[in-house]
């Protein structure tokens, strides 16, 4: 039996919701905004001490930027 996608899109969601210790934070911004955010978000929680990255990112139809940004809770 075929899988819907549906199906497809339940088992995907699941995974996500699993903990593994980030914190994530998502933003909709113009362009030019959501690299002033990322930029801003990096030099406030440094990748060396924080594992900080973008996760993911996307352009929306109206030009704006939706992404995530991914770190630990602490640097301990």
């Amino acid at each position: 039996m075929g899988l819907r996608p549906r199906d497809i899109a339940s088992r995907m969601a699941a995974q996500r919701r699993k903990p593994d210790g980030y914190v994530r934070d998502t933003f909709t911004l113009p362009r030019e905004a959501a690299r002033a955010k990322a930029r801003d978000y990096l030099t406030r929680y440094p990748k060396a001490g924080y594992m900080s990255a973008v996760e993911s990112w996307r352009e929306l139809p109206d030009g704006a930027i939706e992404f995530t940004m991914r770190r630990l809770p602490s640097a301990d």
